[in-house]
């Protein structure tokens, strides 16, 4: 009998890649598939703050006396530093208001957005390994950075789109349709900016949260250089594109222009973050790693010394950034007491503020807005001990001896006490600017005071975190929901008029506003025992459910 030994070649064969963005509209479709309920939670939320902001304005204002009130208010170096330079304040119109005091805040939470979904698909998708078994398919180099620009991109125009349509179509005087697409281009242009910064720190390091951290640091400086520009003449602003958004003088003069450096500045990013991705392998960085010693540290041995490991370059930039935002506030407490002490408007402002004197008064204002921002990075810290669980790394360290408690445990210890560290970094930096700003040496230790009696506060966003940790993990986003509140009624509960009872939903609106204030420990321990009640259910519900991996 003849025996065949020739192998018959196989049918079939792998396709050869046609290009370097070959894959880019699959991949994109998967990305839309993941984010079916992210990214339209995120379009909810900012239309719907946006809108609802600029429906209130008639009834609050109704009269042109009351707006002319509130733009003596922007018109103060305190007002620039929180809004913005102030375009139109000899008419002021509902719709400069509206521009002039949201335009800038919406901003921030665009850039935000942007940031976390490209890190989410570029980034984070190396961490966990699954970008290299995607790649292995007919995908391009490029396609899934590619795919991530244009996903994050789109819901960017969409972002603006429903925005220029909600407002355009609100009706409201001086709100107009040109004014309204400028409104939402104005938008879709920080995000796409920072759409493109996310996409370049993604090449930089090996991890997503580094990836994260570096973007959102970039977001708190085109923050603080806003700030510092709007209240020095407003030249340094130019150099930030927040500054650029509101630089288009949105329901006034409208300017298109200031666009065109965004876009430009967008266009050199994206360029470089392609140039950058053929210069390192799939799940490595541009940054090499340092070598580690040949022994790690007995701390490793710990699931806190892990955790804190885990979060130290994180911990490290938060705390940098949320002190130089308090000097940055801080240094200008003289100028603003000066400012408060000639102009009535704001002498009624600051009335409904508990302090002996205007310099008390504003120290409680920054710290109140600064103690809500400092509960984004207890959630972001939180959020790490969920990034263990799906990435698979969870799995094998309760493999061992170590219990479930004890695994949470060390996470949840770093979070809080990360939130702590940063209030008191945001005290000390406001504290030691205002102090010597206005030569009253004791209003260091009495600022520091007034940003740690937002401890519990900030951790009952860490114990709400933890509870859907442990009994929805997918749904533990939902968390920023509180932060986001915290926020805007801090920020715009004064434009708005909300009542009293809109303040009270918010934990950070039971603490007592020091130094002005009396310091009244109950409800500093009512919200103490909230926070624990809420991280006992996280602990409890994680004991009870199995792991995770989606």
């Amino acid at each position: 009998m003849a025996v065949a030994t020739d192998i018959a070649p196989a049918t079939g064969h792998r396709p050869e890649r046609e290009g370097t963005f070959t894959g880019t509209a699959v991949l994109a479709r998967f990305m839309l598939r993941r984010d079916r309920i992210r990214i339209p939670a995120w379009l909810l939320a900012l239309n719907l703050s946006t809108s609802a902001t600029a429906s209130n304005l008639a009834g609050t204002y109704p009269d042109a006396a009351g707006r002319r009130s509130r733009a003596e208010l922007v018109d103060s170096p305190a007002g620039a530093a929180f809004s913005g330079p102030g375009h139109g304040l000899d008419d002021y119109t509902y719709g400069a208001m509206l521009a002039n005091e949201m335009l800038g805040f919406v901003a921030i939470f665009v850039a935000l957005m942007s940031v976390l979904l490209v890190v989410r698909h570029t980034r984070t998708e190396e961490e966990a390994g699954r970008a290299e078994l995607v790649r292995a398919g007919v995908v391009g180099r490029h396609a899934p950075l590619a795919a991530a620009v244009l996903v994050v991109g789109g819901a960017n125009v969409a972002l603006g789109t429903l925005v220029t349509l909600l407002l355009g179509g609100s009706g409201i005087e001086s709100v107009t349709w040109p004014g309204s697409l400028l409104f939402g281009a104005s938008l879709t242009a920080v995000g796409l900016v920072f759409t493109a910064v996310a996409a370049v720190t993604a090449q930089v390091g090996e991890y997503g949260r580094g990836a994260a951290g570096m973007a959102g640091a970039l977001i708190g400086a085109a923050y603080t250089v806003r700030a510092v520009g709007d209240m020095g003449g407003g030249a340094l602003s130019w150099l930030s594109p927040i500054g650029w958004a509101q630089a288009t003088r949105v329901y006034v003069d409208g300017r298109w222009w200031p666009l065109g450096l965004a876009l430009l500045l967008t266009g050199g990013l994206l360029a470089a973050a392609f140039a950058l991705t053929t210069r390192r392998d799939v799940g490595s960085g541009l940054r090499p790693p340092r070598p580690g010693p040949r022994t790690a540290s007995p701390s490793l041995g710990t699931p806190f010394g892990l955790a804190l490991r885990l979060q130290r370059t994180s911990l490290l930039w938060w705390g940098v950034s949320m002190a130089a935002l308090g000097a940055v506030y801080g240094v200008f407490t003289g100028d603003v007491r000066d400012a408060i002490g000639e102009n009535e408007s704001l002498q009624e402002w600051v009335a409904t503020i508990p302090g002996s004197s205007l310099t008390e008064q504003f120290v409680s204002v920054i710290t109140s807005m600064l103690a809500a921002v400092c509960g984004v990075q207890v959630i972001l810290a939180m959020q790490r001990a969920r990034v263990e669980e799906t990435a698979g790394r969870a799995e094998p360290v309760l493999a061992t001896a170590v219990s479930r408690t004890r695994w949470l445990a060390g996470h949840v210890a770093v979070a809080l006490a990360g939130g702590a560290a940063m209030l008191l970094l945001t005290g000390l930096g406001a504290g030691a600017a205002a102090a010597v700003a206005v030569g009253d040496a004791g209003l260091l230790p009495r600022t520091v005071g007034a940003a740690l009696a937002y401890v519990p506060a900030v951790w009952i966003t860490g114990g709400a975190a933890l509870a859907l940790f442990g009994l929805a993990p997918r749904a533990i986003a939902a968390t920023w929901a509180i932060v986001w509140y915290a926020v805007f009624v801090t920020t715009f509960g004064g434009l708005l008029r909300l009542p009293g009872w809109t303040n009270d939903l918010s934990p950070f609106g039971h603490v007592p506003r020091l130094p002005g204030a009396d310091l009244r420990w109950a409800p500093l321990l009512i919200l103490t025992a909230i926070a624990a009640a809420l991280l006992a259910v996280g602990f409890a519900a994680f004991r009870r459910r199995d792991l995770d991996l989606r």
